[in-house]
Order: structure tokens, then sequence, then C-alpha cells
């Protein structure tokens, strides 16, 4: 008879899962200093690459459920961090866009995720870091629904 537990620990995404969950409860208490929450700062680090963009586009890139993300975002507007503008007089479609404010948040708040990161994977040399990377890249890149 197998040991459940001991199955949970060789599961792959029970793994992920439980790293992440870690990660983000780590990042979670950083970003209280800064003022933004996780999904604060998921948004925010799209937008520095991807603004403007429609909210379906920062669905997909941020992770978060379009419900969750419009309520995040409806927040950071309130806050100034971003701009939504009808997309070329079609008030139907709103690009959402990073602000001064929002760029200023995310600068700051940008060097507690990365510390984040490197606590995460203090027990990984540079090339294991690299290699973990390229093989995470890998496995997203096969099971991704869109191209973005």
């Amino acid at each position: 008879m197998s040991n459940h537990t001991e199955d949970l620990e060789e599961f792959t995404p029970y793994l992920m899962n439980r790293i992440m969950a870690r990660y983000n409860k780590g990042v979670e208490a950083a970003l209280k200093g800064v003022g933004v929450s996780v999904a604060q700062m998921r948004a925010l680090v799209v937008l520095v690459d991807h603004s403007p963009c429609t909210i379906s586009e920062l669905s997909v890139l941020t992770v978060i459920k379009q419900p969750t993300l419009s309520r995040t975002l409806d927040a950071m507007e309130a806050a100034g961090l971003i701009k939504r503008e009808a997309r070329d007089g079609d008030s139907r479609v709103r690009l959402i866009s990073l602000s001064d404010t929002g760029r200023a948040a995310y600068e700051t708040a940008w060097p507690a995720m990365l510390g984040m990161r490197d606590t995460m994977l203090s027990s990984l040399s540079a090339d294991e870091r690299a290699t973990f990377n390229r093989l995470l890249q890998r496995i997203f890149y096969d099971i991704r629904h869109h191209d973005f």
C-alpha cells in the first residue's frame, strides 16, 4: 500500500502549487509596505511591458480571472496606478495602461519580488537556476492556450 503523502511529495503540480503559495505569502508581506497587493503587482509587472492592453489580454498574462481582475483594476484606478481609456472611440473596448504613479509603485515593489525569488531559489546555483527556468518555459509553452 502506498503512502499518499509521499506520493504527493513526488507529484510535480502539487510541489509547484506549494512553492508558489509560500512565495506569494512572502511577496504579500513584502508588498504591504508599498501598499499594493500581489494581484495588483502582477498587473503592474505585465503593464510595464504590455501597456496598453485589454482586460482579456491582462487576464491571461497575470493569470487572474476576469471578475477578480476587474475588481483589482477598479482599486488600482482609484489609487491612480492605472488609466482606462476607450480604444479608438469604441467604448466597449477599454485599454488599460500604466500611470506614472503605477510605474513608481512597480519600481518600488519590484526589488521585493526579486528578493523573494532569490530566497526561493537560494539552494540552486546560477546554472541550475538557468536550467530550471528553461525547463519551466518549455513546459509553459507546451501547455499554453494563448500566443502570449
